[in-house]
């Protein structure tokens, strides 16, 4: 049974410096920089010990989306010159998602077309950019053309505005200030509420064949729709939040690998939308803690659509030619889900 990982990040040297407090956050989670610079055997001998077959990667937060206009365009096409010439040299291995410039909204539709020219199976965005909301109407030509090219668009948490973080993360020590407004609170609210502002927005009655993905399980959301759905009449859409959530949003694991997690997704939504993912370098969880995930599915059927079809299915992937089932049944690269997972 072959597993695709989505959400595993990467980094360009250049950009470090536009990573801002971030890269704080991520020194204090440990060293990752020569791993998200890897792009070739590190990363795959890593792949090989956890059992992924193949890894989709994204440009390490907060990609462009900070950047002025000029140095967002800049760095989006380096990055995305740089993640299709790694995928060109593993193609059984990697796939990737773009990076946009998405602090200049009239350049962002082209970019992504560009992306997707070169193969990039999706896109990585962020809820805000400066002052702009993601479900700003300057941004409805990029979700349109999003749709009509078949490109998921992954919502990834960002820092939280100054002001946000002043109102709502402060009075702590500086790093723990930090903490609770990244990864440990703050990062995942702004996602959420980014996802949540795009359904209030129309954006999936204007674009119905649009789809997204959170990680983190949904980042809060998919654990509070029973309060978001009261918004639905209120913002005059012609379907609930839950039904846009069910319908055009697709929910990973970002290494929190929690049967109760699992449960609580399965409540609210179908297996079908559920795909695995790890956050290399952020969580690395071992095959062995993989495995037992998977275990908590209740049929092989679940546990295949989890580990990779439904991956497969939402990013064009043909796992028949990307990822040879024979050659992991013999033992080569990529032989752990045969090896240690019910077929």
């Amino acid at each position: 049974m072959p597993l695709i990982a989505i959400e595993e990040h990467w980094i360009m040297p250049d950009s470090t410096s536009a990573l801002l407090d971030e890269s704080l956050v991520f020194n204090e989670m440990g060293d990752h920089q020569e791993r998200l610079e890897d792009l070739g055997a590190g990363r795959i001998a890593v792949m090989d010990a956890q059992g992924i077959d193949m890894s989709i990667l994204a440009l390490t937060p907060p990609g462009a989306q900070q950047l002025l206009p000029k140095e967002g365009r800049a760095l989006s096409r380096a990055a995305n010159d740089v993640a299709a010439a790694a995928v060109a040299r593993n193609p059984d291995r990697f796939r990737s998602l773009s990076t946009l410039p998405m602090s200049s909204p009239k350049d962002v539709a082209g970019e992504l077309e560009r992306a997707a020219a070169m193969g990039h199976v999706g896109t990585m965005v962020y809820g805000r950019s400066g002052d702009l909301f993601l479900d700003d109407l300057a941004y409805d030509d990029f979700f349109s053309a999003a749709s009509e090219l078949g490109q998921p668009v992954f919502i990834h948490p960002q820092l939280p505005s100054t002001a946000v973080r002043d109102a709502s993360y402060r009075g702590f020590d500086p790093m723990t200030d930090l903490a609770l407004a990244t990864f440990g609170w703050g990062w995942h609210m702004d996602a959420g509420t980014a996802a949540l502002r795009l359904i209030l927005r129309g954006t999936f009655d204007r674009h119905p064949d649009l789809q997204v993905v959170l990680g983190h399980w949904g980042e809060m959301l998919l654990f509070w729709l029973d309060r978001a759905d009261s918004l639905s009449r209120i913002a005059g859409l012609q379907r609930s939040v839950a039904d846009c959530i069910r319908s055009n949003f697709h929910i990973t694991t970002s290494g929190m690998l929690n049967p109760a997690h699992l449960q609580h997704a399965l409540s609210v939504t179908s297996v079908d939308r559920l795909i695995f993912s790890t956050d290399y370098p952020f969580q690395r969880p071992t095959r062995e803690e993989i495995d037992s995930f998977l275990n908590h599915f209740a049929s092989d059927a679940e546990r295949q659509q989890f580990s990779s079809a439904n991956a497969a299915s939402l990013y064009g992937i043909d796992l028949k030619t990307s990822i040879s089932l024979e050659d992991a049944a013999e033992g080569g690269a990529g032989a752990s889900p045969t090896s240690s997972r019910k077929p």
